[in-house]
């Protein structure tokens, strides 16, 4: 009885989704369960949001978030949080809309975590293409009903040529909005990272915090006295902290060609973390059919974004060129390069030179939430036989090999 009413309230669930009309029959079985589990009627309401049924009924607040019912009621609280959140039907939609879209989407992921952030990020994506953003970013009020998001940063960066006065003016303040968002959350992950190893040619400071209990011991264990039970101490030993003061250079080289809008948006803010710490010299190359070096605005990355031009082809080469002279000391020296690696297939006697002469290359294919990434198969292969795979996934696994490498 149980299973058969789970699939009532499932197969109306794909009714609705997939073919956007209501089936009586299933309508009519839904709300007779529903009922029958003391559950609001508003609970199979795609038109009522999450947010109002959870004010309208508090109880279910908790039961939304955890998911912990019988199976049955389990099905109804999932079929609420799926319908509202893929529902969303077809035409333009408006600013509020949006906004409520992301409330919903926002109890959706409370109860499945991230698992469900790339299925999202699509729905979101496609719902911000079908607003009519210029009209919405010439009306303050409505302006300010937008919230900041990968895709619609997408689509300010694509369309920011053809905004001006209090468009472009809203538009800007997004991006910074945003900029400021992620670069608070990457800042978290960087924490404290320095640059250089021990320099032991600098003698160690000889104060407590820098007394090297265990070697002190060690070497005095030949003073021990057993008929004192004492160990005398000749010699105190120090560890040493001094850092070299060569500063590690970091050559950031992004790919800006409409697909890496994701890897752009989180490299520039990541390459101006690092540009802030001490002894991390930074630079920025950006590229499509031809390069540009945003090295002057490496510290806003709010800047680099207006700076760039989403789209076109991809021709790595040109970035190369740009980039290997800035090489001076290459056994101190990071590139990351971020790219589909959908490009000249010649770029890979580059990429083996830079690795033969000591520079540490790291090749980046996606640093966005969801880890979707589409990497040219051949690139990827020969880059791993290499030794230096492609890292796909959260940018957390970049900010993890550069803190390595700054840390040795």
């Amino acid at each position: 009885m149980s299973e058969t009413r789970r699939q009532i309230l499932y197969w109306r669930l794909l009714a609705r989704v997939f073919e956007g009309e209501e089936q009586p029959s299933l309508e009519k079985a839904s709300v007779a369960i529903v009922d029958d589990l003391g559950l609001p009627p508003a609970l199979l309401d795609p038109g009522v949001s999450i947010d109002n049924l959870v004010q309208r009924h508090p109880e279910l607040a908790d039961k939304l978030r955890d998911l912990d019912g019988d199976e049955v009621t389990n099905a109804a609280l999932v079929s609420k949080l799926l319908l509202n959140t893929f529902a969303t039907g077809g035409g333009t939609v408006t600013a509020t809309q949006l906004a409520g879209w992301k409330q919903d989407a926002g109890w959706l992921q409370q109860a499945f975590g991230g698992e469900a952030a790339g299925e999202l990020g699509k729905v979101e994506a496609d719902l911000v293409k079908r607003m009519h953003l210029r009209e919405v970013l010439a009306d303050p009020q409505l302006a300010k009903q937008l919230t900041p998001s990968m895709s619609l940063i997408e689509q300010l960066l694509r369309d920011k040529a053809n905004l001006s006065g209090v468009a472009l003016a809203n538009a800007k303040a997004l991006i910074r909005r945003f900029v400021d968002e992620v670069a608070q959350v990457l800042r978290t992950q960087v924490e404290k990272s320095s640059a250089g190893t021990i320099d032991r040619s600098v003698p160690p400071k000889r104060v407590y915090r820098n007394l090297d209990l265990e070697r002190t011991i060690w070497k005095n264990l030949t003073n021990w006295s057993p008929e004192d039970e004492r160990l005398y101490v000749d010699k105190l030993f120090y560890k040493q902290t001094a850092k070299r003061t060569t500063p590690a250079k970091m050559i950031v080289v992004v790919d800006q060609s409409g697909s890496m809008v994701d890897a752009m948006v989180n490299c520039t803010i990541l390459a101006s973390i690092f540009s802030g710490l001490p002894k991390v010299d930074v630079h920025l190359v950006a590229y499509d059919t031809r390069a540009l070096d945003l090295t002057p605005w490496v510290n806003d990355p709010f800047e680099v974004l207006l700076r760039t031009t989403l789209g076109g082809g991809t021709n790595g080469t040109v970035a190369m060129a740009l980039a290997r002279p800035k090489i001076t000391d290459p056994r101190n020296t990071v590139m990351v390069w971020i790219s589909d690696f959908y490009d000249n297939r010649s770029l890979i006697t580059d990429f083996e030179a830079l690795h033969k002469s000591g520079v540490k290359f790291i090749p980046v294919g996606s640093v966005n939430s969801s880890g979707h990434a589409s990497v040219d198969p051949w690139y990827r292969q020969k880059l791993k036989a290499l030794g230096t795979p492609v890292i796909s996934g959260h940018i957390r696994k970049l900010v993890n090999e550069l803190k390595t490498f700054l840390n040795t």
